[in-house]
């Protein structure tokens, strides 16, 4: 019960629940299945006669466990049928699979683009590309899959894409904005991998963006695209980077805005089915299910809460002391949820951190004045990580804030620095976890106790 434990404890428990609630290959598990001579996947049924082949291709931070979970689900169809898989993984996720390879990607926590990524994206589009009519793709598809699986168009290098991606991300681009601009740098983003072959195709995805939109996901490789070249350099115009993209990515996004290199998949095709089979919401109702067991008033604000990591923080910290001050919007002891993914605008000269980690130095910050005490603020992704760092996120409580007194931290100096990694390890804040094995955006859960 709320008050047995300390809110740290409790509120990385409920955030845990949560997680678990979105395991990967248990959702894999629980919407694969052979029966009676048919594969099922999802509301979907293949009569296995009718199939030739089953090639497996995905992207993304949990398509190892995806992939694991798939093949333990089909079972004698791995002997009975031509078998065979690439999926683009994190180089720390490879493990040796019976018919499926999980190509490692890319190394450590940096989440861009590498020739590594190129290579297994090339050989997943050569697999896709050599099946015909009657031959099944399964696509699994999960968060950073974007990253883990680029495929440049001709004439613009891997370089120039991770050039631009970081253009992007410095000036605080959007999920959506980011993919209109990758999407029109593919072969595979946009629908690429529904040009690529005449197979049918069933997409399992678990979505790491608000609203689960199929085109931005992953960039959306089997899903059509509602943006437009003209979309992408706009964007780039938005965000004040046009005059720094690299020439050669420039060149290709004007050519085809001027008719001159093909648009994008742009209507769905008959041939590809999707299933969302897990999200952000999903998380947070099963965190809301523990909170209450625990003994906690629930606010569950929902997975769409978006925006400036450190205003997010802010936000949070007015309603945490709204709870404790004045008993509203719930009473204590409450457990304010919320999902989504916010955003950072670095600048040019950044500090070492991630997007959890800001917001909850931004709660902290905010709550200087008044203290910590009968609060706790936690966010993290539910992949395990946070920017480049190894940490998920971070926690504040007044714990923290007594050690970052101790120590002689600077909170707002931090936080204008976008330096919260180290503030928190000196503080002992950084919230670290094992590999979570999914990926639906981020998980924060806010603790308030009465005074």
């Amino acid at each position: 019960m709320a008050g047995s434990r300390s809110l740290r404890a409790d509120a990385r428990d409920i955030w845990e629940h949560g997680v678990r609630a979105v395991d990967a290959g248990g959702l894999v598990a629980g919407a694969v299945a052979v029966r009676k001579g048919a594969l099922r996947i999802a509301s979907d049924t293949f009569p296995l006669a009718r199939v030739d082949r089953i090639a497996v291709v995905g992207m993304g931070k949990a398509g190892a466990s995806m992939a694991r979970a798939l093949e333990a689900a089909l079972g004698r169809v791995l002997e009975s049928k031509r078998v065979e898989g690439v999926v683009c993984v994190p180089d720390r996720a490879v493990r040796p699979l019976e018919r499926i390879t999980l190509h490692g990607a890319r190394a450590g926590h940096d989440n861009r683009p590498t020739a590594a990524g190129v290579a297994g994206t090339r050989r997943l589009l050569k697999l896709v590309g050599a099946l015909g009519p009657r031959d099944l793709v399964i696509c699994l598809v999960s968060g950073g899959g974007s990253a883990l699986a680029p495929a440049p168009s001709r004439g613009v290098t891997l370089a120039d894409k991770q050039r631009l991606t970081g253009l992007l991300e410095s000036a605080g681009a959007t999920i959506n904005e980011m993919n209109a601009v990758r999407k029109h740098l593919s072969d595979l983003k946009g629908g690429g991998l529904v040009r690529a072959t005449r197979a049918r195709i069933v997409s399992l995805i678990v979505s790491d963006v608000v609203g689960d939109p199929l085109d931005v996901i992953a960039s959306g490789p089997t899903a059509p695209d509602p943006t437009t070249f003209a979309d992408a350099l706009e964007t780039l115009r938005r965000r004040g980077i046009l005059s720094r993209a690299p020439r050669r990515a420039l060149e290709h996004l004007w050519a085809g805005a001027r008719g001159r290199v093909p648009e994008t998949l742009k209507r769905p095709s008959r041939r590809v089915t999707y299933h969302v089979i897990g999200n952000n919401a999903l998380a947070l109702e099963a965190a809301a299910r523990r909170a209450r067991r625990l003994g906690y008033h629930v606010v569950n604000l929902g997975p769409a809460l978006e925006g400036e990591s450190k205003e997010v923080g802010v936000l949070l910290a007015g309603v945490a002391r709204g709870v404790r001050d004045a008993g509203a919007p719930a009473s204590a002891p409450a457990c304010i949820l919320s999902g989504g993914e916010t955003t950072v605008t670095l600048g040019r000269h950044p500090g070492r951190g991630g997007r959890n980690q800001e917001l909850v130095l931004g709660a902290l910050v905010q709550c200087l004045e008044n203290g910590l005490d009968g609060m706790a603020f936690l966010s993290g992704g539910t992949d395990g990580e946070d920017g480049p760092t190894d940490a998920a996120g971070a926690v504040a409580d007044a714990s923290v804030l007594r050690r970052a007194q101790a120590e002689g931290l600077d909170a707002r100096e931090a936080l204008a620095a976008h330096d919260a990694y180290p503030f928190f390890q000196r503080a002992g804040g950084l919230f670290r976890t094992r590999p979570t094995h999914t990926n639906v955006m981020d998980l924060r859960v806010v603790l308030v106790r009465p005074r």
